[in-house]
């Protein structure tokens, strides 16, 4: 074949190309490391703000939430037993996975309204908070952790453990770097996790599921639901199995809500304002004290 057919041949292939019917990208959601639909079969239709399209996102029931948390107490007691080094190690691989993945991120959250340049930073700053997480996951025990001074025949320890399942209401404003900020401390701590993504900008949050199910992250460590905050905020404020609750948001109504909620079974609550931030306190939030006492010499 000459250089000019060759040529031809790949205009033509261009041609058919540009005028093939383009495959459209399926959302589910995320539950014990596999992506199935909602099982109440509801949708919700999301707009790009771009006006170039839109997508159809699983609307999340109750009983989505409670297959969640049934896989998040599954996973717990494996993920808590990992040692802190491997938590960040597979931190540090989901990083390196969003990082192989930048493009598709960044032209996901301009659907979403964001200018490319704000994408950008936004993949990147999501990226480098996961590497600031994985870093803490093997030292946050020396900070928090300490040797008690008591006037007895004994030493005092307190450590920290995890506190379990916790259920994560995202970030609204924020596609991607809000739920990464929220996820991290939380799974970094020996933690499992239900998680409710923003209704205003879900798209990203699919997405970021697919990057955990590449990872090296167990199934069932984190579990990802897309829908309405108002239908499952009870639900995720009450459930009898999750132990505790990270609210983010100003909406006062919604607050009042789940202080008298986790009440029902003494979750505990953190009403996270300022989530943009690098900070090990945000792993301390979700972990309990452990005191023990050891005799002096034995």
């Amino acid at each position: 074949m000459s250089a000019r057919d060759a040529n031809e041949s790949v205009k033509d292939a261009s041609i058919q190309a540009a005028g093939r019917l383009g495959i459209a990208k399926t959302y589910k959601i995320y539950i014990d490391g596999k992506f199935p639909r909602t099982e109440s079969g509801r949708y919700f239709e999301y707009a790009f703000k771009t006006g170039t399209g839109s997508a159809n996102l699983c609307w999340s029931s109750r009983k989505d939430f409670r297959d969640a948390v049934t896989s998040a107490r599954g996973a717990f007691a494996g993920w808590a037993k990992a040692t802190a080094f491997n938590r960040g190690q597979i931190l540090y691989r989901i990083a390196e996975m969003l990082e192989s993945r930048r493009s598709q991120f960044i032209e996901e959250l301009t659907w979403q309204g964001l200018s490319t340049l704000e994408a950008e930073k936004e993949v990147a700053t999501s990226i480098d908070r996961l590497v600031y997480f994985a870093g803490w996951a093997d030292k946050y025990q020396q900070v928090y952790s300490a040797v008690n001074p008591v006037s007895a025949s004994y030493f005092n320890f307190s450590i920290l453990e995890p506190t379990g399942v916790v259920s994560i209401l995202a970030p609204e404003e924020s596609a991607l770097l809000g739920l990464v900020s929220v996820i991290a401390p939380v799974i970094a701590g020996g933690n499992t996790c239900v998680v409710l993504v923003s209704g205003e900008k879900p798209l990203s949050a699919v997405t970021f599921a697919e990057v955990l199910n590449s990872s090296d992250l167990p199934g069932g460590v984190v579990n990802i639901l897309t829908g309405q905050r108002k239908e499952l905020l009870a639900h995720m404020s009450t459930h009898m199995d999750v132990n505790a609750l990270v609210y983010t948001g100003s909406n006062a109504e919604e607050i009042k809500t789940v202080q008298l909620n986790v009440a029902t079974n003494v979750k505990r609550l953190i009403l996270l304002k300022d989530w943009n931030r690098e900070n090990p306190n945000l792993i301390q939030d979700t972990q309990e004290v452990k005191t023990t006492w050891h005799p002096i010499g034995i």
